[in-house]
């Protein structure tokens, strides 16, 4: 098992808005920072990206009805992290749930302040995702 961290936050949007604004592999790079500093190119079922610490590969579920929005990047040392992440409803609202696992390969004591780094991107990620969605879905619903 590897140490994990769900972080979330609330979007003051219906749920089924925020997850149809933002599932497509398109729109990350619109929020996703983290995941991706340029557009995306698909090749098939994956996508390739510019990650902030090199190439990345990146597969994404498909659209459902559920508000899973799970994908899985490779890394260019060939390691591969799995990011669940979920829109839910939350009353008239939304909470956005993302669980970031410390990768195996990670030195525990050396890699503490990476995975908080880590942690406080998805953070600013999120909050970039709250703001395009409370701005963009509340004009758009208006």
């Amino acid at each position: 098992m590897h140490d994990a961290v769900t972080i979330s936050l609330t979007v003051d949007c219906p749920w089924q808005s925020v997850y149809e604004a933002f599932w497509r592999p398109e729109a990350f790079p619109l929020w996703a920072s983290g995941l991706s500093q340029s557009q995306l190119s698909r090749q098939g079922e994956r996508w390739l990206a510019q990650g902030p610490e090199g190439s990345v590969v990146i597969r994404f579920t498909p659209h459902n009805s559920y508000g899973v929005m799970d994908h899985w990047v490779e890394l260019e040392d060939g390691q591969e992290a799995y990011v669940p992440l979920r829109i839910i409803a939350n009353g008239d609202g939304a909470e956005v749930q993302l669980t970031l696992f410390r990768l195996p390969l990670m030195d525990e004591a050396a890699d503490e302040a990476t995975f908080q780094r880590d942690a406080d991107w998805v953070r600013r990620d999120l909050a970039a995702l709250k703001a395009l969605a409370e701005t963009t879905i509340s004009i758009s619903a208006g």
